[in-house]
Protein backbone atom coordinates (compact mmCIF):
# COMPACT_ATOMS: atom_id res chain seq x y z
CA UNK A 1 0.00 0.00 0.00
CA UNK A 2 1.32 3.47 -0.89
CA UNK A 3 0.82 5.36 2.33
CA UNK A 4 2.55 8.57 1.28
CA UNK A 5 2.10 8.83 -2.47
CA UNK A 6 -0.32 11.78 -2.41
CA UNK A 7 1.85 14.00 -0.23
CA UNK A 8 3.85 16.31 -2.47
CA UNK A 9 6.65 16.54 0.09
CA UNK A 10 6.51 13.19 1.78
CA UNK A 11 10.13 12.85 2.87
CA UNK A 12 12.11 15.57 4.58
CA UNK A 13 15.76 16.45 4.07
CA UNK A 14 16.39 14.93 7.51
CA UNK A 15 14.85 11.69 6.24
CA UNK A 16 17.07 11.93 3.18
CA UNK A 17 20.19 12.39 5.32
CA UNK A 18 19.27 9.25 7.26
CA UNK A 19 18.96 7.23 4.05
CA UNK A 20 22.30 8.55 2.73
CA UNK A 21 23.98 7.72 6.06
CA UNK A 22 22.45 4.24 6.07
CA UNK A 23 23.59 3.51 2.51
CA UNK A 24 27.12 4.70 3.24
CA UNK A 25 27.38 2.36 6.22
CA UNK A 26 25.78 -0.63 4.52
CA UNK A 27 27.32 -0.33 1.06
CA UNK A 28 30.10 2.28 1.39
CA UNK A 29 28.40 4.14 -1.47
CA UNK A 30 28.45 7.82 -0.58
CA UNK A 31 25.62 9.97 -1.93
CA UNK A 32 26.29 12.84 0.48
CA UNK A 33 27.77 15.05 -2.24
CA UNK A 34 24.75 14.82 -4.52
CA UNK A 35 22.37 17.75 -4.81
CA UNK A 36 19.83 17.18 -2.05
CA UNK A 37 16.87 18.53 -4.00
CA UNK A 38 17.57 16.28 -6.99
CA UNK A 39 18.28 13.25 -4.81
CA UNK A 40 15.14 13.83 -2.78
CA UNK A 41 13.01 13.85 -5.94
CA UNK A 42 14.58 10.60 -7.10
CA UNK A 43 14.02 8.87 -3.77
CA UNK A 44 10.40 10.02 -3.69
CA UNK A 45 9.85 8.77 -7.24
CA UNK A 46 11.41 5.42 -6.29
CA UNK A 47 9.05 5.09 -3.31
CA UNK A 48 6.02 5.74 -5.50
CA UNK A 49 7.08 3.28 -8.21
CA UNK A 50 7.95 0.58 -5.67
CA UNK A 51 4.84 1.28 -3.55
CA UNK A 52 6.94 1.78 -0.44
CA UNK A 53 7.14 4.29 2.38
CA UNK A 54 10.19 5.43 4.33
CA UNK A 55 9.91 2.63 6.91
CA UNK A 56 9.64 0.02 4.14
CA UNK A 57 12.71 1.49 2.44
CA UNK A 58 14.88 1.44 5.54
CA UNK A 59 13.82 -2.12 6.38
CA UNK A 60 14.59 -3.25 2.83
CA UNK A 61 18.04 -1.62 2.85
CA UNK A 62 18.88 -3.31 6.15
CA UNK A 63 17.26 -6.72 5.68
CA UNK A 64 16.93 -7.65 1.99
CA UNK A 65 20.11 -8.98 0.46
CA UNK A 66 21.22 -6.88 -2.52
CA UNK A 67 18.40 -4.35 -2.17
CA UNK A 68 20.72 -1.44 -1.38
CA UNK A 69 22.56 -2.01 -4.66
CA UNK A 70 19.27 -2.14 -6.59
CA UNK A 71 18.14 1.06 -4.89
CA UNK A 72 21.39 2.90 -5.68
CA UNK A 73 21.31 1.80 -9.33
CA UNK A 74 17.79 3.19 -9.69
CA UNK A 75 18.83 6.53 -8.20
CA UNK A 76 21.88 7.22 -10.34
CA UNK A 77 20.73 6.30 -13.87
CA UNK A 78 20.73 9.42 -16.06
CA UNK A 79 18.83 10.15 -19.24
CA UNK A 80 20.97 10.40 -22.38
CA UNK A 81 20.72 10.15 -26.17
CA UNK A 82 22.95 9.91 -29.21
CA UNK A 83 24.39 13.21 -30.47
CA UNK A 84 22.60 15.08 -27.70
CA UNK A 85 22.98 18.84 -28.27
CA UNK A 86 24.12 18.54 -31.92
CA UNK A 87 25.91 21.89 -31.89
CA UNK A 88 28.22 20.52 -29.21
CA UNK A 89 29.47 17.79 -31.54
CA UNK A 90 29.82 20.29 -34.37
CA UNK A 91 31.95 22.60 -32.22
CA UNK A 92 33.85 19.70 -30.65
CA UNK A 93 35.01 18.71 -34.12
CA UNK A 94 35.80 22.27 -35.19
CA UNK A 95 37.63 23.40 -32.06
CA UNK A 96 39.37 20.31 -30.66
CA UNK A 97 39.95 17.86 -33.51
CA UNK A 98 42.62 19.97 -35.28
CA UNK A 99 44.68 19.65 -32.11
CA UNK A 100 43.75 16.03 -31.38
CA UNK A 101 44.82 15.07 -34.89
CA UNK A 102 48.44 15.80 -33.90
CA UNK A 103 48.52 12.88 -31.43
CA UNK A 104 49.64 9.44 -32.65
CA UNK A 105 47.35 7.82 -30.05
CA UNK A 106 44.25 9.20 -28.36
CA UNK A 107 42.54 8.23 -25.12
CA UNK A 108 39.10 9.67 -24.50
CA UNK A 109 36.83 9.38 -21.48
CA UNK A 110 33.05 9.68 -21.34
CA UNK A 111 32.46 10.07 -17.59
CA UNK A 112 28.98 9.36 -16.27
CA UNK A 113 28.21 7.68 -19.58
CA UNK A 114 24.92 6.09 -18.45
CA UNK A 115 23.74 3.68 -21.18
CA UNK A 116 26.54 4.59 -23.58
CA UNK A 117 24.93 6.73 -26.24
CA UNK A 118 27.40 9.60 -25.84
CA UNK A 119 30.44 7.32 -25.95
CA UNK A 120 29.22 5.74 -29.18
CA UNK A 121 28.41 9.18 -30.61
CA UNK A 122 31.98 10.24 -29.92
CA UNK A 123 33.29 7.05 -31.56
CA UNK A 124 31.23 7.78 -34.68
CA UNK A 125 32.52 11.36 -34.77
CA UNK A 126 36.09 10.05 -34.55
CA UNK A 127 35.42 7.57 -37.36
CA UNK A 128 34.01 10.32 -39.57
CA UNK A 129 37.24 12.27 -39.09
CA UNK A 130 39.63 9.35 -39.57
CA UNK A 131 40.67 9.31 -35.91
CA UNK A 132 38.98 6.17 -34.63
CA UNK A 133 41.80 3.78 -35.58
CA UNK A 134 44.23 5.59 -33.27
CA UNK A 135 41.71 6.15 -30.49
CA UNK A 136 40.49 4.21 -27.49
CA UNK A 137 37.47 5.29 -25.49
CA UNK A 138 36.47 4.67 -21.90
CA UNK A 139 32.85 4.93 -20.80
CA UNK A 140 32.36 4.92 -17.04
CA UNK A 141 29.42 5.09 -14.69
CA UNK A 142 28.41 3.94 -11.23
CA UNK A 143 25.36 2.08 -12.53
CA UNK A 144 26.08 -1.57 -13.31
CA UNK A 145 22.68 -1.84 -14.96
CA UNK A 146 23.39 1.07 -17.31
CA UNK A 147 26.88 -0.22 -18.15
CA UNK A 148 25.54 -3.66 -19.02
CA UNK A 149 23.10 -1.97 -21.41
CA UNK A 150 25.91 0.14 -22.89
CA UNK A 151 28.20 -2.84 -23.55
CA UNK A 152 25.50 -4.53 -25.63
CA UNK A 153 25.12 -1.44 -27.82
CA UNK A 154 21.51 -2.33 -28.60
CA UNK A 155 18.96 0.47 -28.56
CA UNK A 156 15.25 0.68 -29.41
CA UNK A 157 14.79 1.24 -33.13
CA UNK A 158 12.03 3.73 -32.29
CA UNK A 159 14.68 6.09 -30.90
CA UNK A 160 16.71 6.14 -34.10
CA UNK A 161 14.55 8.78 -35.76
CA UNK A 162 15.35 11.43 -33.15
CA UNK A 163 18.97 10.23 -33.04
CA UNK A 164 19.13 10.61 -36.83
CA UNK A 165 17.86 14.18 -36.54
CA UNK A 166 20.56 14.92 -33.96
CA UNK A 167 23.19 13.29 -36.17
CA UNK A 168 22.22 15.34 -39.21
CA UNK A 169 22.27 18.58 -37.20
CA UNK A 170 25.79 17.71 -36.01
CA UNK A 171 27.11 18.44 -39.49
CA UNK A 172 28.15 14.87 -40.29
CA UNK A 173 27.87 13.78 -43.89
CA UNK A 174 27.41 10.00 -43.77
CA UNK A 175 24.10 8.21 -43.35
CA UNK A 176 23.44 7.61 -39.66
CA UNK A 177 21.96 4.22 -40.55
CA UNK A 178 25.41 3.09 -41.75
CA UNK A 179 26.62 3.08 -38.14
CA UNK A 180 24.16 0.48 -36.86
CA UNK A 181 22.26 -2.59 -37.99
CA UNK A 182 18.48 -2.66 -37.69
CA UNK A 183 17.06 -5.96 -36.51
CA UNK A 184 13.34 -6.24 -35.79
CA UNK A 185 12.64 -3.41 -33.30
CA UNK A 186 16.26 -2.90 -32.26
CA UNK A 187 19.32 -1.06 -33.56
CA UNK A 188 22.72 -2.65 -32.91
CA UNK A 189 25.73 -0.33 -32.93
CA UNK A 190 28.43 -1.55 -35.34
CA UNK A 191 31.17 -3.79 -33.95
CA UNK A 192 33.94 -1.35 -34.84
CA UNK A 193 32.53 1.11 -32.30
CA UNK A 194 31.70 -1.44 -29.60
CA UNK A 195 35.24 -2.79 -29.83
CA UNK A 196 36.70 0.68 -29.32
CA UNK A 197 34.85 1.52 -26.10
CA UNK A 198 35.65 -0.05 -22.74
CA UNK A 199 32.72 0.35 -20.36
CA UNK A 200 33.59 0.00 -16.70
CA UNK A 201 32.54 1.16 -13.25
CA UNK A 202 34.03 4.34 -11.88
CA UNK A 203 32.59 6.43 -9.07
CA UNK A 204 33.35 10.12 -9.49
CA UNK A 205 32.53 10.59 -5.81
CA UNK A 206 35.21 8.28 -4.45
CA UNK A 207 37.44 6.78 -7.18
CA UNK A 208 40.72 8.22 -8.41
CA UNK A 209 42.68 8.82 -11.62
CA UNK A 210 42.96 5.66 -13.73
CA UNK A 211 44.57 6.91 -16.96
CA UNK A 212 45.72 10.01 -18.84
CA UNK A 213 43.37 11.43 -21.45
CA UNK A 214 43.44 13.91 -24.30
CA UNK A 215 39.69 14.49 -24.06
CA UNK A 216 37.17 14.11 -21.22
CA UNK A 217 33.43 14.49 -21.66
CA UNK A 218 31.24 14.85 -18.58
CA UNK A 219 28.02 16.53 -19.59
CA UNK A 220 24.84 16.81 -17.53
CA UNK A 221 26.39 14.95 -14.59
CA UNK A 222 27.80 17.57 -12.22
CA UNK A 223 24.49 19.43 -12.08
CA UNK A 224 23.47 16.69 -9.64
CA UNK A 225 26.45 17.39 -7.35
CA UNK A 226 26.86 19.99 -4.64
CA UNK A 227 29.66 22.58 -4.83
CA UNK A 228 32.13 20.59 -2.72
CA UNK A 229 31.74 17.45 -4.80
CA UNK A 230 32.00 19.47 -8.02
CA UNK A 231 35.39 20.76 -6.83
CA UNK A 232 36.51 17.21 -6.12
CA UNK A 233 35.43 15.95 -9.53
CA UNK A 234 36.97 18.90 -11.41
CA UNK A 235 40.29 18.22 -9.69
CA UNK A 236 40.00 14.57 -10.69
CA UNK A 237 39.48 15.60 -14.32
CA UNK A 238 42.38 18.05 -14.17
CA UNK A 239 44.70 15.31 -12.88
CA UNK A 240 43.40 12.91 -15.54
CA UNK A 241 44.01 15.26 -18.47
CA UNK A 242 47.23 15.43 -20.45
CA UNK A 243 48.64 18.93 -20.82
CA UNK A 244 46.63 20.74 -23.51
CA UNK A 245 43.90 18.09 -23.25
CA UNK A 246 40.26 19.14 -23.42
CA UNK A 247 37.48 19.05 -20.82
CA UNK A 248 33.91 19.24 -22.07
CA UNK A 249 31.10 20.05 -19.64
CA UNK A 250 27.38 20.51 -20.21
CA UNK A 251 25.69 23.77 -21.11
CA UNK A 252 24.49 24.12 -17.51
CA UNK A 253 27.93 23.35 -16.05
CA UNK A 254 31.06 25.45 -16.21
CA UNK A 255 34.39 26.21 -14.53
CA UNK A 256 33.26 29.71 -13.59
CA UNK A 257 33.38 30.17 -9.84
CA UNK A 258 35.80 27.29 -9.41
CA UNK A 259 39.45 27.97 -8.44
CA UNK A 260 40.67 25.45 -11.02
CA UNK A 261 39.50 27.69 -13.88
CA UNK A 262 42.88 29.49 -13.97
CA UNK A 263 44.48 26.26 -15.18
CA UNK A 264 42.28 26.11 -18.27
CA UNK A 265 41.73 28.16 -21.39
CA UNK A 266 38.14 28.71 -22.47
CA UNK A 267 37.65 27.17 -25.92
CA UNK A 268 33.88 27.66 -26.11
CA UNK A 269 32.09 29.63 -23.39
CA UNK A 270 28.59 28.60 -24.49
CA UNK A 271 29.22 24.87 -24.70
CA UNK A 272 31.78 24.92 -21.88
CA UNK A 273 34.73 23.37 -23.67
CA UNK A 274 38.05 24.02 -21.95
CA UNK A 275 41.72 23.23 -22.60
CA UNK A 276 44.21 22.45 -19.83
CA UNK A 277 47.08 24.92 -20.14
CA UNK A 278 49.11 24.31 -16.97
Amino acid sequence: MVRLAHNNDFISFTDLDEIVYLLKNISEFDLSGYSKSSLKRRVERFLIVEKMDLVDLKNAILNIDGFENYFIQELVVNVTEMFRDPDFFKQLKAKTFPYLETYPQLRLWSAGCATGEEAYSLAILLKENNLLDRSFLYGTDVSLKALDFARKGVYPLAKMKSYTDNFNKSGLTSEFSSHYTAMYDAAIINNEYRNKVLFSTHNLVSDNVFNEFQLILCRNVMIYFDKELQERVLNLFYQSLALFGFLCLGTKESLYGHPIKSRFKVVDSTLNIYQKIK
